[in-house]
């Protein structure tokens, strides 16, 4: 009997000391004050600042930009939540994620199959891109950033990779294997959105995967971040995720990372550092971040899926 409660004492302390190491490991501490819920605007409905799932959104300016994706347009709002002026209802079928390169907006079209581009009032430009699975080609495209040189990424959802294209849309290069979902072998699991810092690292949401890979303007990557050893373990601590489905770099150069399943934004230093997290929580509708982006005052925009508004949040102090 005496050695059975020694063998389990000592089960018990292994237990102890594995679970502090991975706290100490692989759950970080914010490092910044919490952020504050500043005001919320929108509801569901097809009218004028109402929406129907939100799916992404980007600050220009003083102009927030948000795709409204199941009444099939963009809405621009100035930074308190007043509609300013719609578009698109006429060129898209499903706008997913949204950057702006050079005072044009370019709109992942997820159920399109392409890019379409647009100006800042919203004059329907050019399509980037068609239906398919060769170089070149879109299936479910859930985002795009565009280079200073006027190449895109984009993530194909389905088609389980990242391509790089010239500006005319010619093919340069990809991420992942085409058709082939995976955790190893430079593989994907469902990347969902992209986005290129200022020294031209690329930054790939790998939705499915739960972790954010940062890819050098070589090609190669600079590292991975999301749960442990980021390997496809989800999970709500600090630095985990359950589910990507949107990141942005914000003007000082920080990640932020829509955690859909997590309800919150993660924050992140360009190396992978947890430096915040913040949403949402309720006992109503789920999946209330999926998209994010940060204005030049600080301020933090986030579309709210599950409650069809807009979520404004500013720095704590």
């Amino acid at each position: 009997m005496k050695k059975i409660l020694k063998i389990i004492q000592w089960l018990l302390f292994v237990v102890l000391v594995l679970i502090g190491v991975i706290y100490f490991i692989w759950i970080s501490s914010a490092q910044e004050p919490a952020y504050i819920l500043e005001k919320t605007w929108g509801e569901k409905g097809s009218a004028k600042g109402q929406f129907n799932e939100p799916t992404g959104i980007t600050v220009k300016g003083k102009e927030v930009f948000v795709s409204d994706s199941r009444n099939q347009r963009i809405q621009v709002f100035n930074p308190d939540g007043v509609i300013l002026r719609q578009f698109g209802m006429n060129n898209l079928e499903r706008p997913m994620s949204l950057t702006i390169a050079k005072d044009e907006l370019y709109v992942a079209d997820y159920f399109a199959d392409q890019i379409k581009v647009f100006s800042l009032q919203g004059d329907y430009r050019r399509s980037i891109g068609r239906p398919g699975t060769g170089p070149g080609e879109f299936s479910i495209p859930g985002g795009v950033a565009i280079a200073e040189n006027g190449d895109l990424y984009v993530p194909g959802f389905t088609t389980q990779r990242v391509q790089q294209l010239r500006a005319d849309g010619s093919f340069v290069r990809q991420w992942g294997i085409t058709g082939e979902a995976g955790t190893f072998g430079g593989k994907l699991r469902y990347p969902t959105d992209v986005a290129l810092s200022k020294d031209g690292t690329l930054f790939i949401a790998d939705g499915y995967n739960d972790r954010i890979l940062a890819i050098a303007p070589d090609g190669q990557l600079l590292t991975k971040w999301g749960g442990p050893f980021a390997m496809n373990i989800f999970g709500p601590f600090n630095g985990w995720f359950a589910t990507i489905t949107g990141i942005s770099i914000g003007p000082g150069g920080n990640v932020f990372v829509a955690d859909f399943y997590n309800d919150r934004v993660q924050k992140f230093t360009p190396d992978g550092v947890f430096l915040n997290a913040f949403g949402i929580k309720s006992t109503g509708p789920t999946h209330t971040s999926i998209a994010v982006a940060e204005a030049d005052d600080g301020s933090v925009f986030v579309a709210d899926y599950a409650n069809h508004q807009i979520q404004k949040w500013r720095p704590g102090k």
